[in-house]
């Protein structure tokens, strides 16, 4: 099996130029660089879609802006999960042994589950 190709970012935008700029066909473009006009055909529906933002045909694994800060929140918004589950935790445990300490009689079992509302 043949491995897959890789073109540069300037090929792509060479390529890309050909259709757009120099009023090529997609088809006739893809035929006289070597490639299938389907994949010519991507390059420049990415390459609009950008609107000369430079973020098109960024590689592998480089984010846009966009993608990289929703990639920070969604840790960010991880962390502060956890920390509220221990903090929230803690108070629970806090809550349970002050309950006890009120209440000493055999049955703080029962006394515990009806003040935090548990049936």
């Amino acid at each position: 099996m043949e491995a897959r190709k890789q073109y540069t970012k300037e090929f792509k935008l060479d390529a890309v130029s050909l259709v757009l700029d120099h009023g090529l066909t997609i088809a006739e473009a893809a035929r006289s660089l070597g490639i299938r006009a389907n994949m010519l055909g991507r390059w420049v529906r990415e390459s609009q879609a950008d609107n000369n933002n430079g973020q098109a045909f960024r590689g592998n694994g480089k984010l846009t802006p966009e993608q990289a800060e929703i990639r920070q929140l969604k840790i960010e918004n991880k962390q502060l999960k956890l920390v509220t589950r221990s903090i929230f935790s803690g108070y629970r445990t806090q809550k349970r042994r002050w309950i006890f300490r009120q209440n000493p009689q055999p049955n703080g079992i029962k006394t515990l589950t009806a003040s935090m509302s548990i049936h």
